[in-house]
């Protein structure tokens, strides 16, 4: 069923969901806010973009292009609906695409940033799959892999442009392997646990293309108190 809900944390911003569908997570808030965007930023890509949470909440730091891309139409359809209803359609620019095809749209080095919120697990014989297609794209790595999204960010990126992502705490080895492999330089992470004394498990990493080594840990986040609600920190970003 298709809802009409607040962007959580921001007032004036309306998100479009179907409730049976693969809805954006804390995730989709916290990568928005942890990406450096400096007025020097033209253009900015966010790869997988989903019902557009990202760009959504990208266009409250930033009056820069935006662009998102999305391989599936019906949830395209939506993240149209809500660039419309928040009046974003000159800053704001969806692709109904699979991003393997990026090409067909922009030429190499085009982007200053490009975020992604991509599919956190790998697709293997004995995945547990979701019978709800939507759920299973946004889940597993069935229509693109981590590899992928990194090897197309480096060749879209400009050279000192940045690539900022959202994963699992536990490949993130794999991570800063891959962006080193694709000649982006890890800058900063950021860890995130859902609760004190617990093990980490979502991370944010940003490296930037052609960077000089070197690397800032960020204060970590911990999203829940002991009780199950919500930490004072993260209930900034829903203020």
């Amino acid at each position: 069923m298709k809802v009409i809900n607040d962007l959580i944390g921001y007032k004036n911003l309306r998100i479009i969901q179907n409730s049976e569908w693969f809805s954006f997570s804390l995730d989709s808030v916290l990568l928005p806010r942890f990406v450096t965007i400096n007025k020097d930023t033209k253009n900015i890509l966010d790869i997988g973009t989903g019902n557009a949470p990202i760009p959504l909440i990208l266009s409250t730091r930033t009056k820069c292009n935006i662009f998102g891309i999305e391989i599936q139409k019906d949830i395209y359809d939506l993240a149209q609906e809500s660039i419309k209803i928040n009046h974003l359609q000159d800053q704001i620019q969806l692709i109904n695409d699979d991003v393997h095809n990026i090409g067909q749209y922009f030429k190499y080095g085009f982007f200053d940033v490009i975020v992604s919120n991509p599919p956190y697990f790998k697709l293997q014989e004995k995945s547990k799959i979701n019978e709800d297609i939507h759920k299973t794209i946004a889940r597993h790595e069935l229509k693109i892999d981590l590899e992928e999204i990194i090897e197309i960010s480096s060749m879209y990126l400009k050279n000192g442009g940045l690539l900022a992502i959202v994963h699992r705490s536990d490949r993130l080895i794999e991570l800063i392997s891959l962006f080193k492999k694709y000649k982006i330089e890890p800058k900063k992470i950021q860890l995130i646990y859902p609760k004190l004394g617990e093990e980490s498990n979502i991370v944010l990493i940003e490296g930037k293309k052609g960077g000089n080594p070197g690397m800032k840990i960020m204060p970590s986040i911990i999203v829940h108190n002991h009780d199950g609600t919500y930490s004072e920190e993260v209930l900034k970003y829903f203020s």
